[in-house]
């Protein structure tokens, strides 16, 4: 894209408008109150890209580390990411997003008008295909819609993530890539470690103490007890939750935080009358994002299944202890901070089904001293 400006004639004076200046709005004065000819801070785009990875919140949050890269490959570029609604908490903060759109109408008809030097579409979803393929971009990298109405690979280098899609045997078996080294792959890059970007605001005195937390005593161990509602099979069983605590509590003498939502709220409610322990504390199960982000953030190891909890504590840094059972954990980067736990003997794990007719036994064979024997040799 061009870094010059466009000239308008206004009486005998002509004006000379910046529309690549990162700073310049349009509608308004920029934050500079100043106007373009002669401004000191002009700072203008040489790329334009944008991204759009809407669900699931795991999978937005696994994607953010391609922005360290984007960036320190194109460090004047603009980076537009649009996503769900409900992912917009967990990105308007990250310094590498210039612009944080969401699906709606408006948005989409902002994003039509435009025109990008790269587009990337990380999400196999119908619509968000559809939009990659109708919207104008230089180059497109990822997933688009096919004339005959499926998803299909945009560039070469995404082919081997969209066959992970329809390829059961590579996805379940052969396949050892992280999802980070996947989508780096599909954008032509070298995944190198780079870590999720995850901004964190510390919960003051006052707000632990709306919920009933006291002074912390550490060890912090989270215990995020759901795992979500898409796939069958996430789950651990009551009374594994229930004898870690007992486990963790008499050997470690620190706090334990029940995390979760909605889904969570009996099993919560449950395991704190069983436990009764004066170091086990409910965080509740309506809090907003952001506080669900806040509270991962007193932990210093997080017990959970594969859900948004835990890719929260890989991104916040923290020591995971991850337990699978139906999904696929070679795709999961700990980043050296965890271990992850999978039940023996369970030869139709990983299965991806949103229904089990078997009882949903992927992880009721892991034993808890298994899982608090993780706990303790990562809090060494």
């Amino acid at each position: 894209m061009g870094t010059r400006g466009f000239q308008v004639k206004k009486a005998s004076k002509t004006i000379l408008f910046q529309y690549t200046c990162r700073y310049f709005v349009g509608e308004k004065p920029c934050r500079y109150k100043r106007t373009c000819p002669g401004c000191p801070h002009f700072s203008p785009f040489t790329r334009r890209i944008l991204i759009i990875k809407l669900g699931a919140l795991g999978d937005v949050l696994r994607t953010t580390p391609l922005l360290r890269r984007l960036k320190e490959d194109f460090p004047q570029s603009q980076i537009t990411w649009l996503t769900d609604a409900a992912a917009v908490s967990l990105l308007r903060d990250n310094r590498h997003i210039d612009r944080l759109f969401h699906c709606s109408f408006e948005h989409e008809t902002i994003l039509r008008a435009e025109r990008f030097d790269l587009l990337i579409n990380l999400d196999k979803a119908p619509f968000a295909a559809a939009l990659a393929s109708l919207l104008y971009a230089k180059k497109k990298l990822g997933f688009g819609m096919h004339p005959a109405g499926a998803i299909c690979p945009l560039n070469k280098e995404a082919q081997y993530a969209f066959r992970l899609g329809v390829d059961d045997e590579l996805k379940f078996r052969k396949n050892r890539k992280t999802y980070q080294e996947i989508v780096f792959e599909a954008c032509g890059f070298r995944y190198a470690g780079e870590a999720y970007e995850l901004p964190c605001a510390d919960l003051t005195d006052d707000e632990l103490s709306r919920r009933g937390i006291p002074e912390l005593k550490r060890p912090v161990i989270g215990l995020n007890t759901g795992a979500g509602s898409l796939f069958a099979g996430k789950g651990w069983t009551r009374e594994g939750w229930k004898s870690l605590i007992d486990i963790v509590v008499r050997d470690l003498r620190g706090t334990c935080l029940l995390l979760g939502g909605e889904r969570e709220r009996e099993l919560n409610a449950w395991l704190m009358r069983k436990c009764a322990h004066p170091s086990l504390f409910d965080t509740g199960w309506d809090n907003p994002l952001p506080v669900f982000v806040s509270l991962v953030g007193l932990c210093d190891l997080v017990v959970c299944g594969d859900t948004l909890g835990m890719h929260i504590a890989i991104g916040l840094r923290k020591k995971v202890v991850a337990l699978f059972g139906s999904t696929c954990p070679q795709e999961i980067d700990l980043y050296g901070r965890g271990v992850i736990v999978q039940a023996d003997d369970i030869p139709c794990a990983p299965c991806y089904r949103r229904t089990c007719d078997k009882g949903e036994i992927c992880l009721s064979g892991i034993s808890v001293e298994t899982v608090a024997g993780a706990v303790k040799r990562l809090l060494k």
